[in-house]
């Protein structure tokens, strides 16, 4: 996925030394992928040049390329730095929780906006790359996309074990529909705060056991 390393090798975590040249400094490798995310976001991945990154993070070019040889490989590298810090927070214990609010919990972490505030212009920009630069938009769907509706989708099926919900819900469309109406929400101007409860408070009374 990010060239020459791989997903777990984020810039964050190349600190060491290169052979025959000085160790990366991992302060200005996290300035330039932070400098990268909010390039995506304001001026879109067609728009966004490796020197407009580097005058932000207040290097040069060259140090930019020393470390990433063009600009794909650099904004895979920025993406994985996000998605690694959502990993985390893509698990539910539910052994302290109502079933009902289980579920609402699910459907708020499913929002795109729960780690990043600007990741619906961002998915947005890709969603308009998907025809240049289609590797980008799966990249998206592979981890900022799917690892939030299978959440949905597993708590779901925790729920169907312990008899809460219906045994032949589809899990899979309902997930996909808590995770649109964030969509929905954002471009009819909706607070994205009360979907939520105002989601499940619609789908437990047909899905409930």
């Amino acid at each position: 996925m990010t060239g020459a390393r791989g997903a777990a090798d984020g810039p964050a975590d190349s600190a060491g030394p290169r052979a025959g040249g000085r160790p990366r400094d991992p302060a200005l490798d996290e300035a330039i992928i932070l400098a990268t995310r909010a390039r995506l976001v304001r001026d879109g991945y067609s728009r966004m040049t490796l020197g407009d990154i580097a005058a932000d993070a207040g290097t040069s070019r060259p140090t930019l390329y020393r470390r990433w040889s063009t600009k794909f490989e650099l904004v895979a590298d920025a993406l994985d730095y996000g998605f690694r810090k959502q990993r985390d927070q893509y698990d539910i214990d539910l052994s302290s929780l109502a079933p009902r609010e289980a579920l609402v919990e699910a459907v708020r972490r499913v929002d795109p906006a729960y780690f990043n505030p600007d990741a619906m212009v961002l998915m947005g920009n890709f969603a308009g790359e998907v025809i240049r630069t289609p590797g980008l938009f799966e990249m998206l769907r592979k981890h900022a996309v799917e690892p939030r509706v299978t959440l949905v989708e597993n708590v779901l099926g925790r729920l169907q074990a312990d008899g809460a919900v219906s045994a032949d819900l589809d899990r899979h469309t309902v997930a996909t529909m808590c995770f649109g109406s964030y969509f929905g929400a954002f471009y009819r101007g909706d607070r994205r705060e009360e979907i939520p409860e105002s989601v499940v408070a619609v789908l437990w009374p047909v899905i409930a056991s």
